[in-house]
């Protein structure tokens, strides 16, 4: 099954009670009204904890930030504002937790991993933007618990140094496709990476980061290989917040929910045979021996006798060689399916 990841990020908008609304939307199961089937909801929520003292320069923490989505005079206000503390990220994890969902940490500096003292997070998440954070990567690699990559700022090089380095701590890993365009142009998604990143490193889980609008890219990862989904998620997309319009609300939730389990059904296993639940339709649909004119008590069957018509309950015409040339004990009319009683 497909291992779906909600991330939250900073769509919370600094409010734990937001978060644990988010939390709850992402815990709900999915009835498929087509069939009725109760499909499981989301695998797990993902936060994102950030440093503010290693997060940028001086200058651009003190800039201005006049938008419709600032919370604060200036980007430093604003990024503060939206920081959940090392106590709610705790809060939201234990909160998750009762809904039966894992939780993902994405830690954007060393001095992140204060959170670890209160809580061990499922998995920890490298962003697109650290990837290439060597001291970072080797100090969440050192705490052994598995660990999430996105490439959406890189190329081979960069993953394969960021590899190297896990890998003196651990190697489970699982590598994201991810293009950082907000939202991606889908001509920019290049989903036949996913293809390259199976081929080339067969070791780790291969899923993808999507940030184009609507279901359909992640839908197709799914399709092609990918074991790992992560969406932006959200309350409602007019909420004020730079990646809310971006993210998909509680319909659009449900709706890439359902059709990945769905998926996932659909999927099946690498071989062909015939569905039991069809069984119904081939005996209605499909064709069988009858007569083409009317056989007489008697008459001995030749090929000249015979064609296909439905339903299919009696014999293929693969299988002819059972009625040619044997007798026919009772008169079958024209246009009838013969049977074998029908015949010695």
């Amino acid at each position: 099954m497909t291992y779906i990841i909600g991330e939250i990020g900073q769509n919370h908008n600094g409010s734990i009670d937001i978060c644990k609304l988010l939390i709850d939307v992402a815990a709900r199961p999915i009835t498929d009204p087509l069939f009725g089937n109760k499909l499981l909801p989301m695998d797990a929520i993902k936060l994102t904890k950030r440093d503010l003292t290693k997060e940028l320069s001086v200058s651009q923490m003190n800039n201005l930030y006049n938008t419709e989505h600032s919370f604060g005079k200036t980007y430093g206000e604003h990024r503060a504002y939206l920081e959940l503390s090392d106590e709610e990220h705790h809060e939201a994890y234990k909160y998750t937790k009762t809904k039966g969902l894992d939780f993902v940490e994405t830690l954007c500096a060393i001095g992140c991993l204060s959170l670890l003292k209160k809580f061990t997070p499922d998995r920890l998440k490298v962003a697109s933007r650290d990837l290439t954070n060597l001291p970072l990567l080797a100090a969440m690699a050192e705490t052994k618990i598995p660990i999430i990559l996105s490439t959406g700022m890189s190329g081979e090089r960069e993953l394969s140094e960021a590899l190297e380095i896990i890998n003196k701590y651990h190697n489970d890993i699982s590598i994201l496709h991810c293009v950082s365009e907000y939202p991606t142009r889908y001509e920019n998604v290049n989903l036949r990476t996913i293809n390259f990143l199976k081929n080339k490193y067969p070791e780790y889980t291969i899923g993808y980061s999507d940030h184009t609008i609507g279901i359909s890219t992640p839908i197709a990862a799914v399709a092609m290989g990918a074991k790992i989904i992560e969406k932006h998620i959200t309350l409602d997309r007019k909420m004020k917040g730079t990646d809310q319009k971006g993210s998909l609300a509680i319909d659009g939730m449900n709706r890439m929910v359902r059709d990945i389990r769905n998926l996932d059904i659909s999927l099946g296993e690498e071989k062909m045979n015939i569905v039991t639940s069809v069984k119904s339709a081939r005996i209605k649909l499909e064709r069988s021996i009858a007569t083409n004119k009317t056989l007489r008590e008697g008459t001995i069957i030749t090929d000249e006798d015979i064609h296909l018509l439905s339903p299919g309950d009696g014999i293929q015409w693969s299988d002819k060689n059972k009625i040619i040339g044997k007798s026919v004990i009772n008169d079958i009319p024209k246009d009838e399916i013969i049977h074998l009683n029908n015949i010695k």
